[in-house]
């Protein structure tokens, strides 16, 4: 079997026991499924959930709570506890672990992104485990990441993973509720995701967790379009992690990852970065973006929005408003409403320019080409 970069997914839902308080046992097997991945030579992530249901009781609350502030405490609480259970049982491995917690905010800011990158690469070179859960206790719009799904996608893009594997309490993906329906139907293999995908999945399927089926299959598209191929299921017995990488898994497995790649800074740009303005631009402007690979100079500037420095990034449109990508700027909102529209030679007497592109093709990225849906940036459909 070819050694591979693996992010392995678990949801509360496989970590707690039924009143929702954290289950030692159960974490204890999950530990042992790595622990053989890892024996084989695989380097593994893991994204786990399970601070709030580990927490929870030690704040005397009866059940998960609902509320922001009572999830926040909660996960504040269990955050410690998770981890310490998780480094005592990878102990009996000889396993090291590293802590890191996220936010959306990580994500969006460029240099803590390189970060977040430089220092799982270090962990992973040194043999480490890296276990990555939310920042639970300080996000502001509650779990947006959906219950570490998207997370676990977007952190398998960051390394270049090989595979993302989503653990669950369902083994797979149905055409119906597999709890309400006795005849729905599993998926074995899906080669896409599809909107028909997308209207057969159901909402959380779990008291203890946040994120449903369709959560993990946006999960799912973003992971096959940052190049990671996908399994979604059930990993409850001794083997599970082997017969998953062995194609004998009890779940859906989705796609192959092909040789679509993105790299680092275009993921960020693509995925994270928060657009500043809008720049139009003209046809021929258009033209040499799209089709033929040129950066975009200033004479095919026609109208600038928005308020931004030299290194902001903007949404480029063309003269409808049709969204065409996003780029880093080499000048200001000023210095480009100044030259909008000039020759490259009448712009750089006029405005000091270090660089003679507005946008380089090397900090350009086309929203018309890429698989991604705009409106999976924000984490949402």
């Amino acid at each position: 079997m070819k050694k591979e970069r693996i992010v392995v997914k678990i949801g509360s839902s496989s970590l707690t026991r039924p009143d929702g308080s954290l289950s030692r046992s159960q974490l204890n097997h999950y530990v042992k499924e790595i622990a053989s991945l890892r024996a084989l030579g695989h380097e593994v992530i893991l994204i786990s959930s399970g601070a709030v249901a580990a927490g929870f009781g030690g704040l005397k609350y009866p059940s998960r709570p609902v509320t922001l502030p009572g999830k926040q405490a909660a996960a504040a609480v269990g955050q410690g506890l998770l981890m310490q259970a998780y480094t005592e049982a990878f102990d009996e491995y000889d396993i090291e672990t590293g802590q890191i917690l996220l936010t959306r905010s990580n994500f969006s800011n460029k240099e803590q992104y390189q970060n977040a990158y430089a220092t799982l690469t270090e962990l992973l070179r040194r043999g480490v485990l890296p276990i990555i859960n939310e920042n639970d206790s300080i996000a502001v719009d509650e779990l947006t990441f959906g219950d570490n799904d998207m997370l676990s996608a977007l952190v398998g893009g960051l390394v270049h993973a090989d595979c993302l594997l989503i653990v669950t309490d369902i083994n797979g993906i149905y055409d119906a509720n597999p709890k309400e329906s006795e005849n729905a139907k599993k998926y074995h293999f899906i080669t896409e995701i599809t909107e028909e995908l997308y209207k057969e999945a159901g909402d959380a399927g779990s008291n203890v967790g946040t994120g449903g089926m369709r959560s993990k299959l946006e999960a799912a598209e973003t992971a096959l379009n940052l190049g990671l191929r996908v399994f979604i299921g059930v990993a409850d017995q001794e083997g599970s992690f082997m017969d998953i990488m062995e194609g004998k898994g009890d779940g859906t497995y989705i796609g192959f990852s092909g040789q679509f790649i993105l790299t680092n800074k275009k993921q960020w740009l693509l995925l994270h970065s928060l657009p500043a303005g809008e720049v139009y631009i003209d046809d021929g402007a258009k033209k040499a973006l799209l089709h033929k690979g040129k950066s975009l100079l200033p004479v095919g500037v026609i109208k600038v929005t928005g308020y931004f420095e030299r290194g902001a990034v903007v949404e480029v449109k063309d003269e409808k408003g049709n969204l065409l990508g996003k780029g880093q700027v080499n000048m200001s909102f000023e210095e480009l409403e100044a030259i909008k529209g000039k020759s490259t030679q009448e712009a750089s007497e006029q405005i000091d320019m270090k660089r003679p592109e507005v946008i380089h093709r090397d900090d350009w990225v086309d929203i018309t080409k890429e698989r991604f849906k705009y409106e999976h940036y924000d984490g949402t459909r």
